[in-house]
């Protein structure tokens, strides 16, 4: 199929969905879903919406604050020279899909400006519709947008293909890199390409991760050493550094603030927390064994980005944002307080009931940060605790990142 032909089908295939039709070839299930997210939205097809511009400071404060900034160097290296000679730019965005860098093509800057393009431009899906920066921001997957599969029509002469980047220490979203460009320079394989760039940029965020870590060990072992009972040290997200007087736990599962003084966590009960230099020193209160029942959790699912869930109890509350996976989990036990198997996960979450052991994995990491909040055999919450699902306003903007086939069903309904 040339790229005449090519351009044809895909603004039948639009026009088609846009008018309520069926048309003969379907969009691709990402854009699929993306165009109807849009349309719930109420976004324009035909009305090119831009919001105002970030300032330059702000744009700078941004760029400080990014975990991106020290991986720019690996993404220059693997993608700039390259999207020069294809005549492509290279954009990155922070979390909230605003431009914070681009460089490229002198020539395809330019037209980039022409469809606002720009330095501190908000790029999300709801504002601007389908596009190669703001569907990877919701879906938490590279996505490939050419020409017609942009909901908004005028950006049918430009193509992109963008790749999530998420900070390997807590499974957060920081950012997209797309590579962009008018439609006669789209290639196949950019989408691999830039896929394989931001793998190497949070390879590359793991390794600084590491050397942090390493420099906190330094600090807390003469510390360690003459603590009685136990303890570790932590750093801000949790991941421990060294630990005395228990075996060494996964990640920690802190709460958003973290504060000096007593606090409950889930997998550790009443402990004391301490400052240290880049992390927290963190003592189980062995004076207080008695484990505090939680008595509600809150499963907050209506920030498509940011699942959380709410734990509260005797001790007071507590909050713990959600990767991806877990909050898929999560919700599939809050719809079914009896319990599932880990073959009845597995079918839920793959459509394929053999893969328990991806399951129980899954689950053993979960049940490490959540503690007297979920059993198993089968798994379930357990069966004191009240449970609250709080979705969003609209069932098709349910988890838009999952391709699980029981919430497909759901956001179907």
């Amino acid at each position: 199929m040339d790229t005449a032909e090519a351009l044809r089908l895909l603004k039948g295939v639009r026009d088609a969905a846009l008018s309520g039709r069926r048309p003969q070839v379907g969009p691709r299930t990402d854009i699929d879903e993306s165009w109807q997210r849009m349309l719930r939205g109420g976004v324009d097809p035909d009305k090119d919406r831009r919001a105002g511009l970030l300032p330059l400071e702000e744009i700078e404060r941004r760029r400080l604050s990014s975990p991106l900034l020290d991986v720019l160097p690996v993404l220059r290296e693997g993608l700039v020279s390259i999207a020069e000679a294809a005549q492509h730019i290279m954009v990155v965005s922070d979390a909230e899909g605003r431009l914070l860098w681009r460089e490229g093509s002198t020539p395809v800057l330019r037209k980039g400006d022409g469809h606002g393009f720009v330095l501190g431009a908000d790029w999300s899906e709801g504002l601007v519709g389908t596009n190669g920066v703001g569907t990877p921001l919701v879906i938490r997957r590279p996505v490939q947008v050419h020409s017609a599969e942009h909901f908004v029509s005028t950006h049918h002469t430009w193509t992109c293909a963008g790749a999530p980047v998420t900070d390997p220490r807590d499974g957060r979203l920081i950012g997209v890199v797309d590579i962009s460009g008018p439609l006669s320079t789209m290639h196949p394989a950019t989408l691999a390409l830039v896929t394989s760039v931001t793998k190497l940029a949070e390879a590359e965020l793991r390794n600084r991760h590491h050397e942090s870590l390493d420099r906190l060990r330094s600090a807390a072992a003469p510390l360690l050493g003459r603590i009685g009972g136990r303890a570790l040290a932590v750093d801000a997200t949790g991941w421990p550094a060294a630990v005395t007087g228990m075996a060494p736990p996964g990640r920690l599962a802190l709460p958003k603030a973290v504060r000096s003084g007593r606090m409950w966590l889930p997998s550790l009960g009443m402990c004391s927390v301490e400052p240290l230099p880049g992390g927290w020193l963190v003592r189980v209160d062995e004076e207080d064994p008695e484990p505090v029942t939680p008595g509600r959790v809150v499963l907050d699912l209506s920030r498509p980005r940011r699942p959380s869930v709410r734990v509260s109890g005797g001790s007071g509350s507590w909050t713990y944002e959600l990767s991806p996976r877990h909050a898929e989990l999560l919700y599939l036990l809050a719809l079914h307080r009896d319990g599932r198997s880990a073959a009845q996960l597995a079918g839920d979450l793959f459509g394929d009931r053999t893969r328990t052991v991806t399951v129980r994995a899954e689950m053993s990491r979960l049940r490490r940060h959540l503690a007297q909040v979920l059993a198993h055999r089968p798994y379930r919450f357990s069966e004191e605790l009240e449970v609250e699902v709080v979705a969003p306003e609209q069932p098709g903007d349910l988890l838009p990142h999952s391709t699980a086939p029981a919430v497909r069903r759901a956001r179907a309904a």
